[in-house]
This record gives structure tokens, sequence and C-alpha cells, in this order.
């Protein structure tokens, strides 16, 4: 690690030596109002159109907005302030959260449908090998916007649902430097630093961030190390960046506990150990060149290395052998032999248990790839317009390699030592697994914009994709196969302003996304795999398809009192064909299987208001999706306790609401200076009711709605120097953001006076009540 952070700070260390100081940045004082009026027309940066002119709702933050509370933090900014953002803690970790936007996810777990397109500085950020994505790999303070949007066929694959498209800062917009210090409940303890400086034609940037952190739950301790730096050149008529990203982050996730346990010590986690190491290094050159005053020619390049690995503890259903053999038997000591990797059954060293069992995973990933793109204001017919048009490659290459071992599981359910690795022909869920996979994405996209009349703007766009997807097993032939996929997709729109401060958008957009190479190894349901663990098959799967309508009004007004505002309401439907869900199979209690699950439907409103009155900025938002299936079919969740108990299995009908998506969200946001120097705040949000993962047919009690209230005050001690404090969750409420089932037979719970747990519903509690307090330092 410190070889990559000598190379990611060299840059900047040596523009330091020949730049010298600059003028120091002023502390920039809270907006809530959108400042951004140019919005990115393609993932690459430098084609920007007029954001009034976008037939589609946006959303973009600003470092005030990601810094409101004090430190950066951007996906609780998201989930403060974009109403169709939805953020829910799956694995147990608020570092390593799941992304909802309008119904679609951009996760870090494997297993979830990865519906999003996320961009970092141009560059593809969803992984290669699950489409995934990774917060805790991206360094909040650098943030120069993020922007979020709606379905647009521009932004490739998996923009389902929408994109988040990040920008970095850079030394041509960032001058001078900032230190954040934070230190508060759960033995959080963080620091956060970023410097900028400009000297004539070349620019400097460094930012880095370490986090420490405890935890609200056993097993979630985090530790985060976060390295971003960037140089840059400009001239007349070009400018170019080079960036570097080093991360290095060590996340507990305890996960989803049964209810039964959660009812004694919410703090408490099931089976241990769970924690996800990343380390993460990457390489990103991006640049725009002015042919001459209407073209000019944009371009990114860049590779990433993602090295992995998971530690995973489970269940397990090994017993002592019925049949007297002193071995353990799968089924509870009903069924076959449990095996180890040589085949030969395994006794029973504990005599008589109990067992768990351990996942170790391992991802190893190159992604790499380049994007050019050429934009043109020439008129037409004498008429403004913007055209864009480009191709993209992106590429990745991957190395998996999963195994499990049988071992003791303690009363506090940790599973230690002794451990036995397991496999062999009788057991081929628990065999050793090692896939290597690459994929190649190709894209041919573009947009125009054409400003019919000065109220007016039509635009089309569409692009082309293609996906080629290779998988090969490195320890036999189960997992080989290859796999192509197509599709064209189109996109078209139009804005008119109705009066100078109001304007009406509509669109249409289709995109596409490709099955991942996780997906495809594991879409066989005779073998299902035990996500997050190893996978089996290599079945083929369609390839799914969205088509999105969305229709809106937006504007802006000066009210009485000096009241300003900004506002915007639209309405969306996504109609998504095959859409790709993981099912639980019914052979196996901790395994599934990925399947195209036929038509799905996220339709809803977003309504958001924003406002300034003198010292007064406040911001209400509301969202409504309803989302939900519209193809009947039947799916396996054998823990569900509404499911067959003979088959396993439960019915979904037509009009069933996808699980993991709350159908209402109502925030707020309210800022008020009580003087020059002393800002006071507050935030909520109330969330409605959510079905369970596991629970499409609706037949169970959904997660109950929750409202949380956080409290934030901030205090100008110089011109230079502030200081700020937080209270979350200030009402201490109870409440959970993820619920499914999970298998339970065999968990010892000395907390219990069974003795083991027997409810299998089990959910992931958020945060309690937390303090935080700071000081932030620019010069």
């Amino acid at each position: 690690m410190s070889r990559i952070v000598l190379l990611a700070i060299a840059p900047v260390l040596l523009a330091q030596a020949a730049f010298g100081q600059t003028d120091a940045l002023p502390t920039a004082a809270p907006d809530l109002l959108p400042g951004v009026d140019v919005v990115s027309s393609t993932p690459l940066l430098g084609a920007g159109v007029d954001r009034d002119k976008v037939p589609a709702a946006t959303n973009v933050l600003t470092p005030s907005d990601i810094q409101r509370t004090g430190p950066a933090d951007m996906t609780n900014a998201l989930n403060d302030e974009i109403p169709g953002v939805n953020i829910d803690d799956t694995s147990g970790n608020p570092f390593q959260p799941s992304l909802l936007f309008r119904g679609f996810i951009a996760s870090p777990i494997q297993g979830d449908e990865q519906g999003l397109a996320v961009y970092v500085n141009g560059a593809r950020f969803n992984q290669p090998f699950g489409d995934t994505v990774n917060w805790d790999l991206i360094p909040s303070n650098a943030i120069h916007t993020v922007n979020v949007e709606g379905a647009n066929p521009v932004f490739g694959l998996n923009a389902l649902g929408g994109s988040v498209s990040v920008q970095l800062n850079n030394g041509f917009t960032y001058h001078g430097g900032e230190m954040i210090a934070t230190g508060g409940s759960f033995g959080h303890v963080a620091g956060q630093f970023q410097y900028g400086l400009q000297a004539g034609n070349t620019a400097a940037y460094v930012a880095a961030d370490v986090i420490q952190d405890g935890g609200y739950r056993n097993t979630s301790a985090s530790t985060l190390y976060q390295l971003y730096t960037d140089l840059g050149w400009r001239g007349r008529d070009a400018e170019i960046h080079f960036g570097i990203t080093a991360d290095s982050t060590a996340l507990g996730n305890p996960g989803a506990t049964p209810i039964e346990l959660l009812a004694v010590n919410r703090a408490t986690n099931s089976t241990a150990p769970n924690e996800v190491n990343n380390k993460y290094l990457s390489f990103n050159v991006n640049g725009n060149y002015d042919l001459n005053d209407e073209t000019s020619v944009q371009a990114v390049l860049y590779y990433s290395n993602l090295s992995q690995r998971l530690n995973n503890g489970v269940t397990t259903d090994a017993a002592t052998c019925a049949n007297g053999s002193g071995n353990l038997c799968s089924d509870g000591g009903a069924g076959s032999y449990v095996t180890d990797v040589n085949g030969n059954p395994v006794s029973d060293f504990l005599n008589g248990g109990p067992y768990g069992g351990i996942s170790y995973q391992a991802v190893d990933s190159n992604a790499y790839g380049t994007s050019v793109q050429f934009t043109n204001t020439h008129e037409v017919l004498g008429l403004p317009n913007h055209a864009v048009i480009g191709a993209s490659f992106d590429g990745g290459e991957t190395m998996f390699t999963g195994s499990q071992t049988i071992g003791a599981l303690t009363p506090t359910r940790f599973v230690v030592p002794p451990e036995v690795p397991l496999g062999g022909p009788l057991n081929p869920l628990s065999a050793p697994v090692r896939v290597y996979t690459n994929n190649r994405y190709y894209g041919l996209f573009f947009s125009d914009l054409l400003s019919v009349t000065p109220k007016l703007s039509l635009s089309v766009s569409g692009r082309f994709n293609a996906a080629d997807i290779g998988l090969s097993d490195q320890l036999g032939t189960s997992l080989n196969g290859g796999h192509s996929y197509s599709h064209v997709n189109p996109g078209i729109g139009a804005t008119y302003q109705l009066q100078p401060n109001l304007a009406a958008f509509a669109s249409y957009a289709m995109s596409n996304r490709a099955p991942t190479p996780s997906e495809l190894s594991c879409a066989n349901p005779a073998q299902p795999c035990q996500l997050p663990n190893f996978f089996i098959g290599d079945p083929n799967l369609k390839q799914v398809v969205a088509q999105t309508y969305e229709a809106g009004l937006r504007g802006r007004f000066k009210g009485p009192y000096g009241v300003q505002a900004v506002w915007n309401v639209d309405v969306f439907r996504t109609d998504s064909t095959d859409d790709i869900i993981f099912e639980y199979s019914p052979l196996n209690q901790n395994g599934g299987y990925y399947a195209n699950a036929g038509t799905t439907r996220r339709q809803g409103v977003e309504a958001n208001l924003n406002l300034n009155r003198g010292k007064l900025h406040a911001m209400l938002g509301y969202a409504y999706v309803d989302a939900t299936f519209q193809s009947a079919l039947t799916l396996g969740s054998p823990s569900n306790p509404a499911s067959d108990p003979n088959t396993g299995t439960i019915s979904v009908h037509p009009g069933n609401h996808i699980p993991g998506v709350p159908a209402h969200r109502l925030k707020f946001i309210a800022d008020y200076d009580v003087t020059d120097r002393w800002t006071v705040g507050a935030s909520g949000i109330f969330t409605s009711s959510q079905y369970l993962y596991g629970d499409e047919s609706n037949q169970t009690p959904p997660l109950p709605a929750y409202f949380v209230l956080n409290l934030n005050t901030k205090y100008r001690l110089t011109d230079h120097i502030q200081l700020f404090a937080l209270l979350d969750n200030v009402l201490d409420a109870k409440y959970q953001t993820y619920g499914t089932y999970a298998a339970v037979a065999g968990m010892p719970a000395p907390e219990l006076a069974a003795g083991v747990v027997t409810n299998q519903r089990a959910e992931s509690p958020a945060a309690p009540i937390a303090a935080y307090g700071g000081v932030k330092v620019t010069f």
C-alpha cells in the first residue's frame, strides 16, 4: 500500500515543488439551491448542455451539499437530498450501502440485480464481474459534482433506471486547502484532507481520507484509507488530466440477523466472521480538445485493479450421521456424507458439534476501457444545435476463487478452527471453484439537442450496445461458456418553455443490460450457488431491456418576503422485460440461482422544492415508486414461512410488489443562519413499508415504515476555522432498512429460552442515536 500511496501522491508533490503557494480558497457558504446550470449529455466530461433543456429530471449535488453537515459524505447526501434515492444497509455496514433510485439498484453485493450505470470522471465504475458498485472506493471529499438522472441510452449498459455520474475535483476547480477532523459514537474517528493549486496552465490536486469506525453492531468495525490525486494541464484549445485513485478498506458486514436475536440485542450478529477487504488502484486520463470554434473532441482512457477478499460465516445442516459411521452427513445427519476436497468423508471431529461453515471468496479484477466522442455546436437550418457522436469500449478480466470449510460454531455463532476444507464429487455445492471471466463491451452512441424556437427544444439520442462474455473453468469444465448480446436503444424528448420561469418536458428512452459473468455462472436451478459464496454451471440468460417514459414540469419563482424557490415535478414509468432476479433454491436453503423473471414495472412520481429566504435554506422532496411484477411466476423461497411446505416455492402474481422498494419517501432539510457565524439545521426522512427479499408473493408482513430525524449545527470561529456537531437519529428510532429470510436450522442462541433460533425472518437494523463533532480548517 505504501508504494501505491507514493505513486499516487507523486504528481502533487512535484507540482508543489514547482509551483509554490497559491491564494487560499475562501470558505463557501451553504447553498441548497441548484447552482449547476450545465449538465453532461454523456458520461464523458466536457460535453455539457443547458440543464433547462434536458427532457428529464436532473439531480445535481455540489460540494456544499455533500458537506452540508460538516464532513463530506456522498451516499448520505444522496439519501438526504434526492427524493427518488433510497439507501438500505443490506450488509449491515454504513460504508457499503445499496443505493436504489426509482426502484433500481447500484450495490456492492453480489446477487443484487444492478440497474444503474455509475461513472467516475467519465470511466465506467460498475465492476466487471457482477456490475457491482463499491461506494467505499469513492473519496467523498474529492467530489466536484454528482449527477443523478433517469434512463438515458447514451449512458450504456445498466442504465435501466438511470445513471450516477461523479466528477472529482482538480487543481483548476479547487484552489487552496481543507482539513476536516471528526470523532464520535461507536469509536468513530476520521480525517479528511484536500489541496489544490494552479500555476499558469498547470494544476495539481490531492485528497486523502482516513476513517476508523467501531460500528454500531457486532463485527461491523471498518477501516478505510482513500487517496486521490490529479495533475492537469490546459492551453487555449486543450485540457488534459491524469488522475490516480488508491484505496484500502476493511469492512465488517454482520448482515441480516434473525429477529429473535435482534429482539434481545439489536447489535448482535447471526453467523460470523463476515468481512470484506478491498484493495483498489485506478488510473484515469481524460481530456478535451477544441478542433475549432464549433467542434471539440472529448476522450477518457482508464485502468483499474480491484483485489477483493470476503470471509462469510454460514450455517450448515451437517450433523453426526444417523448410520453410526462416526462421520458427518447432510440434512441433519440423514443425508449423504460430507466430504473433504479429496472426496473422503469428514469425521464427526467435534463429537456432535455444533458445526458452522466459512465461505472464502476472492475476486481479482482488471477493468480497462476508453471512450471518444465529438461534440459539435454548428447551427442546423439556422437553429442552435448541440450534437455528440462517439464510441466506447469497456473490458474486464476477473479471476474468481471460492472455497468452503466446516468448523466449530461457538455459542456466539462464530465459526472457529479446526476447519476442514470441503469438496469432492458428493458435495458439488461446496467444492472449490476457480473461474476466469472476460468482458468485452462495445458502444456506439449519439445525442442531438436542437433548439427549434427560443421556447421549444427537441432531443434525439441512441446507442448500440454489444457485449461478449467468456467464462473459463480453471478446475473443470462446468463453468466454460461464451455469451454474446447486442441491442439498439433509441431515445427522444422535448422541452417547452411555457413561461419564463416554467418549463414542461417529456421523453422516451430504451436501455439494456447484459447478464454479468457472476449471473451466468449461477443460473442452473439444479445446481444452486451459495451467494456470496461461489458459482456452478453456465446456462444462458436473456438480456434485460427497459423502456422508460417520463414527463414533468420545472420552474423557479420569487415570492413575497424575499422567498426564492426552484421546483420540479415529474412522473415516470419503466417496463423491464426479461428482468433478472436471484431466486432461492428449494434444493439448498443457503443457495439459489439467477433467472429471468418476465416483465417488471417501476412507475411513480417525484417532486422537489428548494427555497431560500434570507437566513433560511430548505428542501422538501417526495417520491412515490410503485415497483411490481407484471408476470406470473413460481419462485423458490424455502425459508419463507408462507412457501409451499412440499416444494419450497411461492406463487407471484402480476401486481405483486418487488421486495426492498418502499412506495413512499418524504424528505426535508432546513438550515437556518442564527448569526453570520452560527448555523443550525435539521433533516428528516419518512420511508414507508417494504416487502422482504424472498417474499415476492407479498404474503408475510413487510418491514414497518419509519421516520428518522437528524440535527446539525456549525459555528465559524474565524474565516478559516469552523466547528460542527451532528446528532443522528435524534429520536432513537428502532427501524430496519433491509429484510429477508435465513436458514436458521441448528443456529445456537443461548440468549433465547429455546437455546436455538426458530424464526427465519432476518433483518438489518439501522443505527441508533449517535453524536459526532469535529473541526474544519481551510487555508
